[in-house]
This record gives structure tokens, sequence and C-alpha cells, in this order.
């Protein structure tokens, strides 16, 4: 069996009329997340924030990081606050992400070898490294995408920009840039009685 036919198989198991009532696209949380495509945060970050189906708009790349000032992280963070009623904006990196160690040589390497043409691979601009959004510090990237963000003349500067940092091992999360103004939160609390979930040390 293909992956595939598996997939079509599991899928058939899993469907059946009424099993799922319908649920609004507006996020019920009023919340946007941006984080990495890393598999381990799949089904684990979410409840690790609280959240479930229905609740948050998620987006996610290679390593959750921005390229293009207007690209497609950008629009999608558009749509989430002006089509769908996105309040704040959360950006999560996590520990131990692969674009933190991306070898360019050996990734160009692979690329060639699997039939992609070298010109195509050299006309990236401006270098294949920076055009993935290899990074060496996943603090340092989630407090340069939060900035981009923020400073983005598309999105509105009442939409706090959160940055945190996720660890995959133990659901951790560590605030590492809190977007409210003049400490407070969105309910005009003191931003100092928020607590971020997660378990005891980010460190697992």
């Amino acid at each position: 069996m293909t992956l595939l036919d598996s997939i079509l198989s599991a899928n058939r198991k899993f469907t059946h009329p009424g099993a799922f009532p319908p649920l609004p696209k507006s996020p019920q949380k009023q919340l946007a997340i941006f984080t990495c495509m890393d598999t381990r945060l799949v089904d684990f970050l979410e409840p690790a924030m609280g959240i479930r189906r229905g609740e948050a708009k998620v987006i996610k790349n290679a390593g959750n990081t921005v390229i293009d000032s207007n690209g497609g992280v950008i629009r999608s963070l558009v749509a989430a606050i002006f089509l769908l009623g996105v309040e704040e904006v959360f950006v999560i990196g996590h520990r131990d992400c692969g674009m933190g160690t991306v070898d360019a040589e050996d990734l160009r390497a692979r690329m060639v070898e699997r039939g992609i043409d070298p010109q195509a691979i050299d006309s990236l601009e401006p270098g294949l490294p920076q055009w993935l959004g290899a990074f060496q510090c996943p603090e340092k990237n989630v407090e340069q995408v939060v900035s981009l963000i923020r400073n983005s003349p598309l999105i509105p500067k009442d939409v706090p920009i959160h940055g945190l940092l996720f660890c995959p091992d133990n659901g951790y999360l560590m605030e590492l840039v809190r977007g409210y103004a003049q400490g407070e939160d969105s309910t005009g609390h003191n931003a100092g009685e928020r607590i971020v979930s997660g378990a005891a040390d980010i460190t697992g």
C-alpha cells in the first residue's frame, strides 16, 4: 500500500456524518500563531498553549522565518487580521530547530544530486542559506521576526506581536517579546499578571 493509499484508508475510518460539528472560519480566541513546520510541534504546541481546534489561525514554514517583508507570512497575517478577526499574533520558535544547523554546501550538493539546476540555486537572492531562512540563534530569529512583523506597514499598530520560544521535549513556552503596549494586555490588565503555560524547565 502506498503512503497516499494508507492516508486515504485512515481518512475513511476517521470520517462519518455528524462526527464533527461545523466550526466558524474565524478563530474563537482571535489569535494567530506563526511557528515552525517541525513535526515535533504537531498536536503538541497548541495543547501546550491551551488551544483547541477552531480557536487559532496557525501559519507555519521552515524555521518560522520571514524572508520577504511582503511575502506569504505577512499576506497570511493580513488576511487573519482584516478578514478573520485576529487581534494578537504569537511568533513561536523552538529549541533544536533544524534551520539553526543548515550546511549550505551540503544542501546545495543534495539539490544538484536530485536534478536541481545549479544555476537556479545560484540565482537565489541573497543566497541559498539566506533564502532558506537559516539562522544561528532561535531566540534572535524570533526577536527579528517579531520586529519585521511589528514594523510592517501592512500590520496595524494596535495588534500585539509576541515572541516565544517552545521546547519540543517538554512543552515549555518561554516569553521573549511581550507585545502589549505600555505594560498592559489587551484587556487593560497589568501584563505581569499573565502566565505563560508549560512545564517546569525549558531545558528538558
